[in-house]
């Protein structure tokens, strides 16, 4: 299988479990690997046939736009997003990491990183 990467999408966001964290926000870097066929498009020449990273950053802005408390559920819901619209993908890796969090000590980032394949969102 065939990767393609999207690296170090920047976003300002207001996720968290505390209410100053919906109010003042965060900024937030995340990191969106993608696995499938891509032969097609080296064949063609043509966007329709690979997996198109301009659509990978949309989606990943669109999720980060919507308020949660828990990084691990929006790093779910961009994946579930990312197989549901790009059918090539099989298989997908994300790392959404949280900058400068509001915690008790000088810490740079938290993250969450998962990787899922295409089947762990069919339908059951």
């Amino acid at each position: 299988m065939d990767k393609i990467s999207v690296e170090g999408i920047r976003l300002y966001a207001y996720h968290g479990c505390l209410d100053e964290e919906g109010k003042i926000g965060t900024e937030y870097s995340v990191d969106v690997e993608v696995w499938g066929e891509v032969q097609a498009a080296i064949d063609s020449d043509e966007l329709s046939h690979t997996m198109d990273y301009v659509t990978i950053n949309r989606v990943v802005a669109n999720r980060m736009a919507v308020r949660h408390k828990l990084i691990e559920t929006v790093a779910d819901q961009i994946l579930g997003d990312i197989f549901k619209e790009m059918p090539l993908v099989q298989k997908a890796k994300i790392k959404l990491s949280k900058l400068h969090p509001p915690i008790n000590g000088d810490v740079k980032r938290v993250s969450i990183e998962l990787k899922r394949k295409r089947k762990h969102y069919l339908p059951q």
